[in-house]
């Protein structure tokens, strides 16, 4: 597996609605030339993991913004 880590694993408080929030962790690597950010909870459970479009390269702070974005999203469905 040719796997290399853009950005560790990185714990993160985020806010859903109103009050509610949800601490996870998460992580952004490159596998085979693609580029994924993989969700956990806080216990290690699988949440969700994103490919992230090429060419969409990110600074930290957007991986913030996107990790909320697809928390949003997957707690809906």
């Amino acid at each position: 597996m040719d796997q290399s880590t853009i950005q560790d694993w990185t714990e993160s408080q985020v806010l859903l609605k109103f009050d509610e929030h949800r601490d996870v962790k998460y992580r952004v690597y490159r596998e085979q030339g693609t580029l994924y950010q993989e969700i956990r909870d806080a216990d290690d459970s699988p949440i969700h993991t994103l490919a992230i479009p090429d060419g969409m390269t990110l600074d930290r702070g957007s991986y913030e913004v996107l990790l909320r974005y697809v928390l949003l999203d997957v707690t809906a469905a």
